[in-house]
């Protein structure tokens, strides 16, 4: 009995002590999750702050809003961060994220040179604001990231309800081994009563929770810091974009990542060359900008084997290690039989969808049989997709307009790949594309893409127009997003260009061996000057119109006569249609007809030269040249533009360019015309060959910096860096989504 009470006596004192302890302790803890929680918020802050800060400062520059719009809901992904926005000059809040408290104002924002945090009250909610300086050319903005500080309360109320548990329990235990020996028992409570104070006040004992939550949210800075990180390095302008800089980009933000690529077009080419057999490296900018990417990963290049010696060099599984020299990736060939070519690549490809998106004035023609070759085709590559993957999540790259099907087909099959689809030609706008009878498959399609980049976002309008107009989804115009059951698309402008430098540059001559070459070559006179075209025989390369330009700069100004030669260079292609053959015996009676009128002692303006030219030959007659015509009637970017302002190392020359071409967006110091208009193309020509050197010199040094910066290997690395960020934020919302509530 005597034992009985004298338990329960301890037991009493016990769970006394553990109350009055609990209560004296329970300041203190509060205190210390207060200052913990704060100093974790403020570390929040500035993470974020040196994540984006060489971003915001660009995005500034360039006076893009959406940009930042963006940027900062990538941001405030993290679950802990209420809003993030940019208090500008004066006083206005700039590309805030949808958090943000409608009462929020700027004029709340405290303010120095160095980051600031404050504390202010917006319904009822302590919101901490950490304002961080962002100085661009003379003007100061504030980088403002909010947390909501209610969850501190809740922390401590989790603290100290788990304290006064541990603390009863721990009495509990005291109290019930006094029946078998109290003192022994007494000194075990002691020291654990010990323990549980120093417990409180390192934060590793009553606070396990709040420590295993902080665990999982630096886990998420972590993430965030990597997607933001590797995106502000690869926009730093002190970078040279190069294939070096884009396989390190692979490696930094998409390490082990799994790269596919699609295309209609392979990157090597095996053809019979007599008794033995060559390999063809076709001159493309699709294969000069992702090569790097590939060869950096030892990725899988899924084409179309068109060489006649394609089959020979295959194994069983039709694929060869390529590049021959030294093996650096996979290239697995589809085979596509004659009857299929014409139907998918001839048929629906370059009969409907190519005039569809090129607005050219040449009649898109729809046949149900092409139709259905090009959903297996798309279907046969989908397939090869999933048979070449080793990973659930590969990224795949899908190109151009042979392959509208295709992501979705993907999808389909791998749910979790990341999927980047780039639409290599314009996209019409939405009254346009309804001509098209399956224009919903075909968005549809598209829509199955991670990522969808065209090359312009005037093209990205018109590809929203065309969904809202045809297609039952939810668009995000702010961010730039479509939404198809339940699956989110972005849509991005990617402006694509050329390597830089470029190869065929390399071994060129001086521009004055150039020029007497080539007029030796073409048997003119040394002062003769001369403007160049080359394209492929397109329609819409308006290669008629840029010959009646120079028809009526003859007949206007006939000072010019004798003086002044163009050179077309016409490489033919798809002679199979119609409408291209056509074309190339126009072009023919149109040069002879203009020859004919101003031919004087052998004189004849218009040399048309129709066969392929090496790289090596187009850039020594860019070189040769006074003036480029560019005058394409609709075109998604237009290279050749860019090729002629990188051939131009002497920084001369001019180049005269349709404003229809993605091309005048970038390369402002061009003549811009319109390619419709003759008299305006001939007078752009007059002024082109009247140009002051020193006028020459200042247009093409700006264009050349543009085309330096802006090379093919920006154009790989933006999708890719877009891409680590999506899979990235996948990661995170995953992660956030795997925490108790």
């Amino acid at each position: 009995m005597q034992r009985t009470k004298t338990a329960l006596r301890y037991l009493g004192l016990g769970i006394l002590a553990a109350v009055v302890l609990g209560l004296a302790i329970a300041p203190f803890s509060n205190r210390l999750i207060e200052q913990w929680s704060r100093n974790d918020v403020e570390a929040r802050s500035r993470l974020v702050y040196n994540a984006v800060q060489s971003q915001v400062v660009a995005a500034l520059e360039e006076q893009n809003e959406v940009q930042l719009s963006l940027l900062f809901s990538a941001v405030a992904l993290d679950p802990r961060i209420l809003a993030v926005g940019l208090c500008a000059q004066p006083e206005r809040l700039v590309a805030p994220t949808k958090m943000m408290p409608s009462t929020f104002s700027c004029e709340k924002v405290a303010r120095s040179d160095a980051e600031s945090f404050s504390t202010i009250a917006i319904d009822a909610h302590r919101i901490m604001v950490g304002a961080f300086p962002i100085s661009h050319g003379d003007m100061r903005s504030y980088l403002v990231v909010l947390h909501d500080l209610s969850f501190i309360d809740k922390r401590s109320g989790e603290a100290q309800a788990f304290l006064l548990a541990v603390l009863f329990g721990v009495a509990v235990v005291m109290a019930g081994g006094a029946t078998v020996f109290v003192l022994v028992t007494l000194r075990g409570w002691m020291e654990s009563l010990r323990r549980a104070v120093e417990d409180v006040r390192t934060g590793t004992g009553s606070l396990a929770a709040a420590r295993d939550q902080s665990i999982i949210d630096l886990q998420i800075k972590k993430l965030l810091s990597e997607v933001e990180v590797g995106r502000s390095v690869i926009n730093a302008t002190q970078i040279e974009w190069s294939p070096t800089s884009l396989q390190q980009l692979l490696h930094d933000i998409l390490p082990d990542a799994e790269v596919l690529i699609v295309s209609n077009r392979e990157p090597y080419i095996h053809n019979r060359d007599g008794d033995g057999i060559s390999v063809q490296v076709p001159a493309s900018g699709l294969v000069s900008a992702l090569e790097p990417v590939i060869r950096a990963c030892g990725g899988t290049w899924i084409a179309h084997g068109s060489g006649s010696a394609d089959h020979e060099t295959v194994d069983r599984h039709n694929r060869i290690d390529v590049p021959p020299d030294n093996p650096a990736y996979v290239l697995r060939r589809i085979w596509i039989s004659e009857e299929e070519q014409e139907g998918f690549y001839y048929g629906f490809a370059n009969e409907g969808l190519w005039p569809l998106c090129h607005i050219a004035f040449v009649r898109p023609l729809f046949r149900e049989n092409d139709w259905r070759l090009y959903r297996e085709i798309n279907e046969r590559f989908a397939n090869a997709v999933v048979q070449e993957a080793k990973t659930e999540d590969p990224i795949v790259l899908v190109q151009d307009y042979h392959f509208a099907l295709a992501p979705r087909m993907i999808r389909n099959k791998l749910p979790k790949a990341t999927i980047i689809t780039f639409w290599h030609i314009p996209w019409p706008n939405a009254e346009t594309f309804s001509i098209c009878p399956w224009k919903e498959e075909i968005i549809d399609g598209m829509l199955g893409s991670t990522i969808l980049g065209f090359h312009t976002q005037f093209h990205c309008n018109n590809f929203f127009e065309t969904v809202d107009r045809f297609v039952e989804s939810r668009i995000d115009r702010e961010h730039a997003t479509v939404t198809l059951g339940g699956h989110e698309t972005m849509i991005r402008p990617y402006p694509i260009s050329i390597e830089w430098p470029p190869t065929a540059l390399q071994e060129q001559p001086p521009v004055e061996k150039c020029r007497a070459d080539i007029r030796e070559k073409l048997g003119l006179a040394p002062d003769t000057r001369i403007a160049v075209g080359i394209e492929r025989f397109d329609y819409t390369k308006g290669i008629l119109d840029r010959m009646r330009a120079v028809d009526e700069l003859l007949l206007s100004e006939p000072q010019w006569k004798g003086r002044l030669v163009f050179v077309q260079v016409a490489a033919p292609t798809r002679s199979k249609l119609t409408s291209y053959s056509t074309l190339q015996s126009d072009a023919i009676a149109l040069a002879d007809q203009i020859n004919d009128r101003h031919r004087a002692g052998g004189y004849t303006p218009i040399q048309l030269l129709i066969r392929h030219h090496s790289a090596m030959e187009v850039f020594k007659l860019f070189r040769a040249a006074d003036l480029c015509v560019v005058s394409s009637l609709h075109d998604g970017m237009n290279l050749v533009a860019k090729e002629f302002v990188a051939a131009r190392d002497d920084e001369c020359g001019v180049l005269v360019l349709s404003s229809f071409t993605g091309a005048a967006r970038e390369l402002s110091e061009a003549l811009i015309v319109n390619p419709y208009h003759v008299h305006e193309m001939a007078t752009a020509l007059a002024t082109a060959l009247n140009m002051p050197e020193r006028e020459q010199k200042e247009r093409m040094r700006a264009m050349r910096k543009q085309v330096r910066a802006s090379n093919v290997y920006r154009w790989a690395g933006r999708m890719l860096m877009d891409a680590a960020s999506c899979r990235r934020r996948q990661r995170i919302l995953d992660l956030a989504g795997s925490q108790p509530h």
